[in-house]
């Protein structure tokens, strides 16, 4: 005969083995504790196995038939989310979870007003979101831990498919007490001496520094750093100058000095932010809804023209 096991009862077990006990497990998924104690006993009696040792002082343990039962109780509770997702799919409906990826760069500028449009369109996502560099973005793509990613069009490879929605050309970063600060633009000549600091992230920073082929030297890097709240803090105390193409929130740095931006002449070739996807992933309505989402809500290139951080 076929085991009658419902997925409840297979959720209230794997709650109970990720908690610990039954009361912890029944505070998380906000039921009763004689709730899951029955659900437990009912799913034991139906596959025939102890699936916890019950010890009066200490509660309960999983069983070792217990630990192998609960491997294949995550599976099938997985299978049956991504059934749903699909039947939602089916029917036209965007639910499900959603797993989207950005840039670290600017992730703090775009992607959490984006989110909450998003998720008050369609309550029924679960959104989770990721910032990561360039490399992890492809990584996590092929992996199928991203659903979908917004970035820049740096090193693309073939086997992701970009859309590109706005170009944002370079932009050099000054203190507000510098030379060069109050000029209306400035070439790669006239920075390639200066000190630079470089923000310095997997294929951002080859971009930065192609910026300079033209004038056959290799621009003054006296600071390298990841993380662009720090990069920021460093031009404004005038350790050096940096580029970027995206606007920060406002001119000031987050240890509250003051920045400038001044836009670099010569047609350097911009960076395209847009949508990075793997191959075929807008066959699921949940990821081609937040496809159509970001383009309709993105914006234009002068939200962000001028800027903290590409990356």
């Amino acid at each position: 005969m076929p085991l009658r096991i419902t997925l409840r009862q297979l959720e209230y077990f794997i709650a109970v083995c990720d908690c610990g006990s039954i009361a912890l497990a029944a505070q998380k998924l906000n039921v009763s504790s004689p709730t899951i104690s029955t659900a437990i006993t009912q799913l034991e009696a139906e596959v025939g196995l102890k699936l916890f040792i019950r010890r009066h002082a200490h509660g309960l343990a999983v069983s070792q038939v217990g630990r192998r039962f609960l491997e294949g109780a995550r599976e099938a509770v997985e299978r049956a989310e991504a059934l749903g997702d699909l039947a939602s799919e089916l029917a036209g409906t965007v639910r499900g979870d959603l797993h989207v990826g950005c840039l670290i760069t600017f992730a703090q500028i775009v992607l959490p007003k984006l989110r909450r449009s998003f998720i008050d369109t369609y309550p029924e996502v679960v959104f989770h979101q990721f910032e990561r560099d360039q490399s992890e973005i492809f990584e996590q793509l092929r992996d199928a831990r991203l659903d979908v990613a917004i970035t820049y069009d740096l090193d693309i490879p073939p086997d992701l498919d970009f859309q590109p929605m706005i170009d944002l050309p370079p932009v050099a970063h000054f203190a507000q007490g510098h030379p060069l600060a109050g000029r209306r633009e400035v070439a790669p000549s006239e920075l390639v001496d200066l000190p630079m600091i470089l923000l310095d992230l997997p294929v951002s920073s080859n971009y930065f520094l192609s910026l300079f082929a033209e004038t056959g030297q290799r621009p003054r890097v006296v600071e390298r750093t990841r993380d662009i709240a720090v990069m920021r803090s460093l031009v404004a105390n005038d350790f050096g100058y940096s580029i970027a193409n995206i606007r920060p929130i406002t001119d000031e740095a987050p240890d509250g000095g003051t920045l400038r931006f001044v836009p670099i002449s010569g047609g350097p070739r911009p960076l395209k932010m847009g949508i990075l996807t793997s191959r075929g992933a807008e066959t699921s309505r949940t990821v081609a809804a937040f496809v159509e989402h970001v383009r309709d809500n993105l914006g234009d290139a002068s939200e962000f023209s001028f800027g903290a951080g590409a990356g």
